[in-house]
């Protein structure tokens, strides 16, 4: 009897090894095929979550396997669909604040073969910035146009006035025409301006507009950098906005958001090598907005503080050409090119770099502070000037020279016409610039 039982006690063992080894073969078989088949999507790493649990299953029960891995399963999968509602709520909250700005391009002779040539368009971005009926936009979006139409996500159209251009801001305010002012202005939603400022590398943000001329366009992505410098008509825009949402031509002059729906930035412009979005887009902040467009209802204009030098970031290779050692080779500031004559600088005291006789150049003043804080790159000699500094302001530039360490004072004077300052390009397809043609250490016309 005993030899009996001692016998089907074994099978049993036996049975329940083979139970576990096969049981055990499948899971790694799901697990391989979830991993490897690239037409595996969330089901199947799903699936392959639940087969793998959180802590070894000697410690656990089968059940708490099961718990636990659901768990994990479940909690992505409410961020996200609470994120999806919060996106959906605020395309809901903001959709009809945005408008599409189309101008008229100047008549082109008449081309028998494309009759369309004599209604050409431009297309961008707006959106609305009060009660009153004005619009905010990127002046590239408008250029020299002074009527131009807005369209709301309802389709209604109306003819709007261009009241004041900032070429140097690359900002614009529109005003809805008077004859439409009874019928719109009761409807309008203006958006919250944010506060640029606060904002950090990874935060999220929605960019909203009509690329390719696609109306109602949301995209998402994060802020990529902070404090950019780009390009502008002659002088270069600081503290730009970096971020990786699409954006793309026709996304000029719409709002770049926050989470909460308020106006974080205005997207401008993309670095691209095909006038397409590459995964670098850049947007003017909401900071200077509230600085700018305030003077631009009022007095159709905004008159930026002027320095009156060109400089780039000194680079190891430049400072390599400096007087003073090892000291000077380990300086960080802005070396100064050229000087404006008679300009702030000029008066101040700085000195521009030179040419000798032998046609060696040789570099100018480096500004390692402004104020007392340090200057690193020349976007912090930019940055600091255009956004703490007006129009007579005194600013106090602590230069090296020869091995020495000198503090020149000057007084900002109103920014020349843009008219001398003006780049000449070849009119782009769509009002998204291209890339930046000045590379970083090229040398940057100060405000």
């Amino acid at each position: 009897m005993g030899n009996r039982t001692e016998r089907v006690m074994l099978v049993c063992v036996l049975l329940l090894v083979v139970s576990m080894t096969t049981q055990s073969s499948v899971f790694h078989n799901n697990k391989a095929a979830a991993l490897t088949n690239p037409q595996d999507d969330g089901q199947k790493l799903t699936r392959n979550n639940l087969e793998q649990p959180s802590f070894p299953v000697t410690q656990q029960s089968p059940s708490d396997t099961n718990q636990a891995a659901f768990k994990n399963v479940a909690l992505p999968s409410m961020a996200i669909t609470s994120q999806s509602t919060n996106l959906r709520a605020i395309f809901k909250q903001v959709e009809n604040s945005v408008v599409q700005i189309t101008r008229k391009l100047p008549t082109a002779a008449f081309n028998p073969l494309n009759p369309q040539t004599t209604n050409a368009t431009a297309q961008g971005s707006g959106f609305i910035y009060d009660n009153q009926g004005h619009i905010i936009t990127n002046g590239h979006v408008v250029r020299d146009a002074k009527i131009v139409d807005a369209t709301f996500v309802d389709g209604n159209r109306y003819t709007a006035k261009v009241l004041g251009t900032d070429i140097y801001g690359d900002i614009a305010v529109l005003q809805i025409s008077q004859n439409n002012t009874q019928q719109v202005l009761p409807s309008l939603k203006p958006l919250v301006i944010g506060n640029s400022s606060k904002l950090e590398v990874g935060d999220q943000v929605i960019a909203i507009g009509n690329p390719f001329g696609l109306s109602d366009t949301m995209t998402t992505g994060i802020v990529s950098g902070i404090g950019r410098l780009i390009p502008g008509a002659g002088f270069s825009i600081p503290n730009t906005i970096q971020t990786d949402a699409p954006i793309n031509p026709g996304n000029s002059g719409g709002p770049l958001l926050n989470m909460q729906g308020q106006v974080i930035g205005m997207n401008t412009a993309i670095l691209s090598g095909t006038d397409t979005f590459s995964g670098i887009g850049f947007a003017i902040p909401a900071d200077t907005i509230t600085k700018i467009v305030p003077s631009l209802i009022e007095k159709g204009q905004f008159v930026h503080p002027y320095l009156g030098l060109s400089a780039a970031t000194l680079t190891s290779d430049l400072a390599q050409n400096l007087t003073g050692g090892p000291a000077a080779t380990n300086l960080k500031g802005a070396v100064v090119d050229t000087i404006t004559k008679n300009g702030p600088a000029d008066k101040a005291g700085v000195h521009g770099s030179t040419v000798d006789q032998y046609a060696k150049k040789h570099p100018g003043d480096i500004i390692i502070a402004v104020d007392g804080h340090n200057i690193t790159r020349i976007d912090d000699l930019i940055s600091y000037i255009d956004q703490h500094k007006s129009i007579g302001d005194n600013i106090t530039l602590t230069v090296y020279r020869n091995g020495h360490t000198i503090a020149l004072k000057a007084t900002l004077t109103p920014r020349p016409s843009p008219l001398p300052f003006l780049i000449v390009r070849s009119a782009p397809p769509s009002p998204i610039p291209g890339p930046p043609r000045q590379p970083p250490s090229a040398q940057t016309p100060h405000p």
